[in-house]
């Protein structure tokens, strides 16, 4: 294996969906560790590309690759395997209303991995442990906060041992006050090495944490590069776009 291959390669993606085209072309890359966010206004493509990076929508022209790997070229048996190893963590928290917490997590193990159910809840307990939820594990999701549910899904996507992960809004559900607990596992989960592609309106949070902002707009990648293009004055789309959001909440 290239030691300068990326774990992640989207390559020329594109997407129409009932005549509109969704994505345009789009291209992006990360290499192991990196934490890339994708930002631009409502419609722009975001989620759209996520679903595409895990298959979940079949792009119409482009592959994704990951670690070499073209995801196009996969047989119907192997792209879930590949959708295994990319975590997804959706604006919603999909979780089952008749698990706790614990076998919300546990039961992908079981299900999709065939572990034995003590083994999958022992593990389901370290996940928990490990997004700060360990005292809710018995908890069902109608007990616990947005937040809270948040971090059960993100626990239950690294308990099949990603190689990467897609972030797709995962605070857009949440109340103010709420977000720093989510945002503060995915910057713990940065520093520990995860390789993370995350879709936000959080720009202070990804001025801090990223080396690489994309912003997309109308299915393409207009602009990327690092933080200080989001600064006032910094003449590009990306920059308009975060004094326009700034004026709205205030910030």
């Amino acid at each position: 294996m290239s030691e300068t291959r990326p774990l992640l390669e989207v390559s020329h993606v594109s997407r129409v969906i009932d005549g509109k085209t969704i994505l345009d072309d789009v291209s992006l890359s990360l290499e192991r560790g990196d934490l890339k966010v994708v930002i631009g206004p409502s419609g722009g493509g975001k989620s759209t590309l996520l679903q595409c990076v895990n298959f979940l929508q079949v792009p119409d022209s482009g592959d994704v690759f990951l670690d070499g790997q073209s995801a196009r070229e996969m047989s119907r048996r192997n792209i879930c395997e590949f959708r295994q190893k990319i975590g997804m963590i959706f604006q919603d928290f999909n979780l089952f209303d008749h698990l706790c917490a614990r076998d919300n997590v546990a039961i992908a193990l079981q299900k999709v991995k065939g572990q034995k159910k003590a083994l999958a809840r022992q593990r389901a307990m370290a996940e928990l442990e490990r997004v700060g939820l360990a005292d809710k594990a018995a908890l069902y999701p109608s007990q616990l906060s947005g937040g809270q549910k948040q971090r059960v899904s993100l626990a239950r996507a690294l308990a099949m041992d990603p190689m990467a992960m897609l972030l797709d809004e995962p605070t857009s559900a949440l109340d103010p006050e709420l977000i720093g607990e989510v945002l503060n596992v995915i910057a713990q989960l940065s520093l520990s090495g995860m390789t993370m592609l995350m879709a936000t309106h959080q720009i202070g949070f990804a001025r801090h944490l990223t080396k690489e902002i994309i912003f997309m707009e109308a299915g393409r990648v207009v602009e990327a590069g690092p933080p200080k293009i989001l600064e006032p004055g910094g003449g590009g789309r990306a920059a308009e776009f975060c004094a326009k959001l700034a004026q709205v909440t205030g910030r």
